[in-house]
């Protein structure tokens, strides 16, 4: 986002970025470095808590604006002492109270590569002896395949995740006795066995190179998803139902057909059977691949799946919605030609 920010005019610079992670950093002495530096806006991206607050409520006393970004939760006192809320998705806004709504705006994440893209989806009707390749983006490291289990023999299926490199096997083999040893039940542990030694799942590890080749190599892009109980922080919503579009719209942009499971956040992208498939049931999942296992389908929906993404969801739009807010939180009170914001994360 910064070089988009630069290019507008706007002089964007990090001004909190930590080694460690830390959703609860302490900035009890930011703000007043910020003041004296004499900033018109500060973003602070996922960050909350006591100290951060207190940073938020100093800045604003010295007129400076403040935008907070936020990812899959709901954050009702960081929300009220911002000036304006950024969402990555329209169905993340909808759940915060409706005395929050104006200053909530929805920026989505954008596509990051929109160069790349698939040149061929092969041209073979999926079977057996050349079954219908598919990959699935996860930050997770699955150790079940959700929902498709039992996989068709036409299907195979390539998982890119938080696994160890595949040439370390000593780490993964380590991986793998301690997931088995936290397991609850026989169960459980015969069926990550089935998913450890299953010939047509293949896990990867995630790189920033390597997702784009395995989406490349791949004839389909699938996202199953299983319902969970664990709530969004600060709302009633399952965590699972409030995530963003992001992984689908990067296999949508590389032109990918997709199947996944319907929620909030992709009902909005995808026309079911023209540009991808939604799948609620098993049964809906088997529907939708028997549909790609045609080679001029796939081609078809997966060509239908980045016209509809790659300017909708591109780094360029998002960037303009993101100047918009900042426009609606600086502009408005400073009337400042180029503005200097922090980001803080």
């Amino acid at each position: 986002m910064l070089p988009f920010l630069h290019g507008a005019g706007v002089r964007a610079e990090i001004v909190f970025d930590p080694e460690r992670e830390s959703e609860k950093p302490n900035l009890d002495h930011l703000s007043q470095k910020l003041i004296s530096e004499k900033f018109d806006c500060v973003y602070f991206q996922k960050v909350h808590g006591a100290s951060v607050q207190a940073c938020v409520q100093d800045l604003s006393k010295a007129g400076i604006a403040t935008i907070y970004g936020v990812c899959d939760l709901v954050n009702v006192e960081m929300s009220r002492l911002v000036d304006i809320v950024l969402v990555p998705t329209a169905f993340l806004k909808s759940i915060h109270p409706i005395d929050l709504q104006g200053k909530i705006r929805v920026v989505h994440d954008g596509i990051e590569c929109p160069e790349i893209k698939k040149q061929k989806w092969g041209d073979h009707y999926a079977s057996r002896k050349q079954p219908l390749r598919a990959v699935l983006v996860t930050s997770s490291n699955l150790k079940r395949l959700p929902i498709l289990d039992s996989l068709p023999d036409w299907l195979s299926v390539t998982i890119v995740g938080r696994y160890p490199p595949a040439r370390d096997r000593m780490k993964r083999l380590r991986e793998a006795r301690w997931a088995f040893a936290k397991m609850n039940g026989a169960k459980e542990r015969l069926e990550y066995l089935g998913f450890l030694l299953n010939r047509r799942i293949k896990t990867e590890m995630w790189e920033s190179k390597s997702v784009y080749t395995a989406m490349q190599d791949a004839d389909i892009g699938i996202i199953p998803i299983e319902p969970t109980t664990n709530l969004a922080q600060g709302t009633s919503i399952p965590v699972w139902q409030t995530k963003s579009e992001n992984r689908l719209t990067l296999k949508m942009s590389i032109g990918l057909p997709v199947i996944a499971t319907p929620i909030p956040a992709y009902e909005p992208v995808i026309e079911s059977g023209s540009n991808g498939f939604l799948a609620s049931s098993r049964s809906d999942w088997l529907r939708g691949l028997e549909t790609l296992r045609d080679p001029v389908a796939r081609r078809d929906i997966g060509n239908a799946a980045r016209a509809s993404v790659i300017d909708r969801y591109s780094m360029e739009e998002q960037a303009r919605l993101f100047l918009e807010a900042l426009q609606t939180a600086v502009y408005a009170s400073t009337q400042k030609d180029s503005p200097r914001s922090a980001v803080v994360r």
